[in-house]
């Protein structure tokens, strides 16, 4: 079953991608769908095994790598942590491919777009079913791959090929940090499959690496490093400029990667390693100060963008944001049920926007939107169960999971958990007022698009709706079912060996001493944030622009993103090209080029053509030059042959 699970969406690919023609778009669909829809299925029944039966399992396929005596087999770790992350993966994706059919319906490229899915959807599996650090490198490269091959599926667009590009190369920064990661573990632990490595994390606490003479404590160093590695895809501050710009690709993609697969592999993969990270405690703190600020950073950029997509990108990048502070304070259940909420509401407001995108004739400029609730009744009522979710209103997921870390980091008692809960309290106020911006901007007061938008505004057909209808579901009901389990009382029982926590650093325990208005204060600004946003947008719609206009800096830096492309653009960018254009010119044209290729055929030129000049084509000089051969020759006979 375990087997089947991964290697479905694998053989979907393979089918739609190398034989699409021969079955034709429909057939590409069937599938791929299928194939998802029964691997969804399948991963439901794994979760109740696995984690609520406790069966957790290591499956072991085939020696993959044997060299010497370093051996290491292809294996797939089944337990209760795995078992979540198969039933959001595979859950968010199956509903992805069926959305797709409509939304990409009218698309030349279908089977290609249906295996490019299902191959980002194999490599995510790969990633979150891996037994050792090797094969979880495997999937984290195979998911950067596929997500190029998404994000600039509409190659014709030249803004989709540089924002493919950008995603790239900015993970390549992370993978650097991850890959050092890796290789620091096998130096220190000799090892790198996980239950190796993590029965001797606690004999090797207190080691030490030296490098050019600088002497720091081992684990620290690693787990930074592997930090980094997630901060890449999991898009934290810093390594934060390729989210926005990966909404170039069809929604879909925007709802797959940014919901529930790619930017929460940095978050799983924390959470997996979690006892050598208990062990690294300046690291902890590292993620929790970066995660803290992620979250207010995206939520303050959230409040200015027009493009409906990017506010809800932003929004992803402020949620991971929660889930990496609440990993800092040690939170790891409270974490990975943030994830596994987050995941259907986010997708559940992608693809609502799909819809209205859909409606609106391509349309993603909330700015010319507004006034189309009651053309589009379903998909209004939808987007307001995301919005309620997403902003923490009981008794949607939101609520259960985003309070319980924000609590977790007031339970810390550290300098890094208050700032992170004061931060988080701000972003829950941020995160309501964009939310309610989105509905009001795009639903309500008069019509801004032209009439002839308007009057195609329509529904979106059932193979669209239905995706969003089963999302809903989770978006609405998988906070209060999950919370005993993945932070209540049963927690210890349901993740098992999953995760470790040191006992003086459990914090979701702690959450239980709290004082009585913390667990209020996040309620009470998102509801103050849904006021606010009222007040701005349907009581005073006047005031967003006067507000601008006072505050023009202010509005000036959010709108812009903090100016970080800008800044990468003059530190990163501007110099890399002109060392680039200097290595070309004066490296490669005038040295290689000069004296190699171009070098050999300019002299060979040079002196054919100064032999061709001998060809003058009068006799008198043939002759001339005859005769000074003829001197020549007897000249050197008599010099040189005569003597002897």
């Amino acid at each position: 079953m375990d087997v089947l699970i991964v290697g479905l969406p694998l053989a979907g690919a393979i089918i739609a991608g190398l034989f699409g023609r021969m079955i034709g778009d429909r057939g590409s669909q069937v599938v791929t769908c299928l194939f998802m829809l029964i691997a969804a299925a399948l991963s439901v029944v794994v979760f109740f095994d696995v984690a609520i039966g406790g069966n957790a399992r290591t499956t072991e396929l085939f020696t993959w790598i044997d060299s010497g005596d370093f051996e290491l087999s292809w294996a797939l770790k089944v337990d209760t942590l795995t078992a979540v992350m198969l039933v959001v993966v595979n859950g968010v994706s199956s509903m992805v491919h069926v959305y797709s059919v409509g939304y990409m319906s009218h698309d030349k490229h279908r089977p290609r777009f249906f295996a490019y899915l299902s191959l980002f959807t194999f490599f995510m599996l790969m990633l979150v079913t891996a037994d050792n650090f090797v094969q979880m490198f495997f999937g984290w490269e195979g998911v950067g791959l596929a997500s190029y091959l998404l994000i600039g599926f509409w190659y014709e667009k030249p803004t989709a090929c540089a924002a493919a590009i950008k995603a790239f190369l900015v993970n390549r920064v992370g993978d650097i940090g991850f890959a050092l990661g890796i290789m620091g573990a096998f130096v220190l632990f000799g090892a790198v499959g996980f239950d190796q490595v993590f029965a001797s994390v606690e004999g090797q606490a207190d080691a030490k690496f030296t490098f050019i003479g600088i002497e720091g404590h081992a684990l620290t160093i690693i787990c930074i490093l592997l930090f980094i590695g997630a901060m890449g895809k999991s898009a934290q501050l810093g390594l934060h400029t390729w989210l926005p710009d990966a909404m170039e690709g069809p929604t879909p993609v925007s709802a797959l990667i940014h919901a529930a697969t790619m930017v929460t592999a940095g978050v799983f993969m924390l959470a997996r390693l979690s006892p050598m990270f208990e062990y690294a405690p300046i690291a902890l703190e590292i993620v929790t100060y970066v995660g803290a600020a992620t979250a207010f950073f995206a939520a303050t950029v959230g409040l200015t963008q027009t493009d409906i997509k990017r506010v809800i990108a932003y929004s992803t990048c402020s949620q991971l944001g929660y889930m990496f502070f609440a990993l800092g304070v040690s939170a790891y259940g409270g974490a990975i049920f943030h994830l596994f909420t987050h995941a259907f509401f986010k997708a559940l407001l992608f693809l609502g926007a799909g819809s209205v995108i859909h409606a609106m004739s391509n349309e993603q400029d909330m700015r010319n939107m507004g006034g189309i609730y009651k053309l589009v009744p379903y998909t209004y009522i939808l987007m307001w169960i995301g919005s309620l979710a997403l902003a923490g209103i009981f008794p949607f997921a939101g609520y259960f999971s985003k309070d319980l870390v924000l609590e977790a980091a007031y339970a810390d008692h550290s300098l890094h958990g208050g700032f992170a809960f004061w931060l988080g309290i701000a972003a829950a106020f941020m995160t309501a007022f964009y939310s309610w911006r989105l509905l009001f901007m795009t639903f309500h007061g008069k019509p801004r698009a032209s009439n002839e938008v308007m009057s195609h505004v329509h529904e979106s057909p059932m193979v669209m709706m239905i995706p969003l209808l089963v999302l809903a579901v989770g978006a609405v009901f998988s906070g209060m079912l999950g919370y005993s389990y993945f932070v209540g009382d049963n927690r210890f029982e349901f993740w098992g060996e999953a995760l470790f926590v040191l006992p003086a650093n459990d914090t979701i325990e702690a959450v239980k001493n709290i004082p009585g208005w913390v667990p209020w204060a996040p309620l009470v600004m998102a509801v103050s944030g849904i006021v606010l946003a009222w007040l701005f947008y349907i009581a005073k719609p006047d005031l967003p622009q006067t507000f601008a206009r006072v505050f023009r800096p202010l509005y000036a830096f959010s709108f812009n993103k903090w100016y970080f492309d800008e800044l990468y653009d003059l530190l990163f960018v501007r110099p890399a090209m002109a060392l680039g254009v200097k290595f070309w010119k004066a490296g490669d044209r005038a040295i290689i080029d000069g004296f190699g290729p171009d070098g050999v055929a300019e002299s060979t030129r040079s002196l054919s053509q100064r032999i061709s000049a001998l060809q003058t084509g009068y006799v008198y000089h043939y002759a001339f030059a005859m005769l000074i051969g003829v001197v020549a020759l007897v000249t050197w006979y008599f010099l040189f042959q005569v003597g002897k």
